[in-house]
């Protein structure tokens, strides 16, 4: 009964891996496989900075204490982002940057022997709940070595849909 068992098992065993089994693809046979292009990447944004001290090494207060400075503290960063990640070929890209509104895309992306372009793009039809757009804001801005406060500054509901992004190598 025992060895009926083990035949079994490496019946099944064997079964199991043959039909897992990887084979090799060639380059031209893999240019006919088509599927799904791309990556989709969603975010929900929570930056905290701390500070951005903006310093100007050149200058010297009657103290003798160099660098004349500007913080922005209390930096946050929320809100949604949803982007694509794709490669377009060469005609794909001029006609994108084309419909974009660039009017000669050849002055920066060599046409004639360029290759393929990434471009990462926020669609313009992704729906994001009222009110959960990107937003930006600073709890207060300071000069030199002073802590009274300018005031903040927030900028909300920031829309990136539609954006596009090329990136591509020469």
């Amino acid at each position: 009964m025992q060895i009926i068992k083990s035949a079994v098992a490496a019946a099944l065993a064997t079964l199991a891996l043959s039909a897992s089994a990887m084979t090799p693809i060639q380059d031209a046979e893999l240019s006919t496989v088509s599927g799904q292009d791309g990556v989709s990447i969603a975010a929900n944004l929570n930056i905290k900075i701390d500070s951005f001290v903006y310093t100007d090494t050149d200058v010297v207060d009657a103290n003798g204490l160099g660098g004349g400075s500007v913080s922005f503290n209390g930096i946050k960063i929320n809100g949604l982002i949803a982007a694509s990640i794709d490669i377009l070929s060469r005609n794909s890209f001029l006609q994108a940057a084309g419909a974009a509104g660039v009017t000669n895309p050849g002055t920066f992306y060599n046409a004639a022997s360029g290759g393929d372009v990434v471009q990462i793009a926020i669609p313009a039809d992704v729906q994001v709940a009222a009110g959960k757009l990107l937003n930006v804001s600073v709890d207060s801005i300071k000069m030199g070595h002073s802590t009274a406060s300018y005031g903040s500054m927030a900028m909300n509901q920031i829309d990136l849909r539609g954006t596009q992004v090329w990136i591509w190598a020469h």
